[in-house]
């Protein structure tokens, strides 16, 4: 992968962009009797990373169509940079990129053939589009691939060419719907590099993820989405925080040291079958020294010492209580198209 995509192509978007890229007050969205959303409250500043989490059928899909003016809300307001979704939904669209859950490259065309295609959709001239193609795809590292049919593209490959279409109309905004979904460990972590640069040139990511640990490796500031609310938002250290479940575990060999321990400590549960004790704590370098100094002082020596904090895992399980956390939204229900497809619109009505 190349070292930088800091210098992508942005066409001129004229006046300075709002500080806050996108907001909502109030948002609400039902199918049916269901209430997907029920009031939720954004505000997301420019050039930030922002991961919405929640369990299926949250509403993260439906929050992202809502927001790209994909879809209507029921009630409540939004803005993106600086226009409202409702009533300016054309000035909304040509200011960001949205990339679904699932990639919108047409396999039965070269990598360059998909990049040339988005740029007449984009109304750029043959020269410009030939420009901006050849600066993408230099970017993402596909020059070699370039005329290669797209179905012979592995799984990151596509992904780095989908984000590459979305970024030839020059978006501020971008859209992220689990944008790293089934790739392998190695695609994802260029995934993140893309992401991390694309911000630092001032691009605002709106992410939605699978994954607990992207969104801690990415996001300033993560919300969990739970039963139609923001549960909690914070950033990831702040949202850990919340949640109790910190503690040390000591274990022994000699059940001698082990039997000296538990009278030596307070507030243990004893495993006797392991020869192991568990103690609350909340990890810091003074918990763990009191606990290090009554061992000493009593003359105790642990074979292992581990430390556990919490981790966004606990708090999707705290936050959200039920569900389990890393799995991709999804409805087969013909009235709840929550976790349909993104690319259920023309992918182009939004590039």
């Amino acid at each position: 992968m190349p070292s930088s995509v800091m210098s992508t192509p942005i066409r001129d978007a004229g006046p300075q962009p709002p500080s806050i890229a996108i907001s909502a007050d109030g948002l609400r969205k039902s199918y049916g009797d269901k209430a997907v959303l029920d009031g939720i409250d954004l505000s997301i500043p420019t050039g930030s990373v922002f991961a919405l989490l929640g369990p299926n059928g949250a509403g993260k899909t439906t929050t992202v169509k809502i927001l790209s003016t994909l879809l209507g809300a029921d009630g409540g307001r939004a803005v993106v940079a600086g226009h409202d979704v409702a009533g300016e939904a054309q000035a909304v669209r040509a200011a960001i990129g949205v990339t679904g859950q699932f990639s919108a490259v047409d396999g039965l065309i070269t990598g360059e053939e998909n990049m040339r295609l988005m740029a007449d959709l984009h109304h750029l001239s043959k020269r410009e589009g030939r420009r901006v193609t050849a600066e993408l795809l230099r970017r993402f590292d596909l020059e070699e691939a370039a005329k290669k049919p797209a179905s012979t593209y592995s799984g990151g490959m596509r992904r780095r060419l989908d984000i590459a279409m979305t970024l030839v109309g020059g978006p501020r905004i971008i859209f992220l719907d689990e944008p790293t979904t089934g790739l392998d460990p190695r695609s994802r972590h260029n995934m993140w590099q893309i992401i991390r640069e694309l911000v630092a040139d001032g691009v605002t990511v709106f992410l939605t993820t699978q994954y607990l640990e992207e969104a801690d490796e990415l996001a300033d500031r993560i919300a969990v989405l739970n039963d139609g609310k923001i549960a909690a938002e914070g950033t990831a250290e702040e949202l850990k925080r919340i949640v109790p479940g910190g503690h040390v575990k000591l274990r022994f060999s000699d059940p001698s040291a082990y039997r000296s321990a538990v009278t030596a400590l307070d507030e243990v549960v004893r495993d006797d079958e392991s020869l192991s004790l568990t103690l609350p704590s909340d990890g810091s370098q003074r918990a763990l020294r009191s606990v290090l100094d009554r061992l000493d002082a009593a003359g105790i020596e642990a074979d292992e010492l581990t430390v556990h904090t919490p981790d966004l895992d606990d708090v999707f399980f705290a936050l959200t209580g039920s569900g389990k956390p890393g799995q991709a939204e999804r409805s087969t229900h013909p009235d709840h198209p929550e976790q349909s497809d993104q690319n259920d619109q023309p992918k182009e009505a939004v590039r």
